[in-house]
């Protein structure tokens, strides 16, 4: 879950800097979602992390039969 939270840190970064820079080109609109979507990959995984630890909490035991 960290990977993909830095993943996802970089590339809104990245789109967020070519889109919102003030360059002019064909294709901006494009990048400018591709922002706005990899900035809500990013609070989601975040979100997850925090509700969803790696580690569990509880042990398991293996049921004896």
């Amino acid at each position: 879950m960290k990977k993909k939270a830095l993943l996802f840190l970089v590339l809104a970064l990245i789109t967020g800097l070519v889109g919102f820079t003030g360059l002019s080109f064909s294709g901006i609109e494009v990048i400018r979602v591709m922002f706005l979507i990899f900035a809500d990959l990013l609070i989601i995984s975040l979100m997850a992390k925090l509700f969803f630890p790696d580690k569990p909490k509880m042990k398991y035991q293996p049921v004896k039969k």
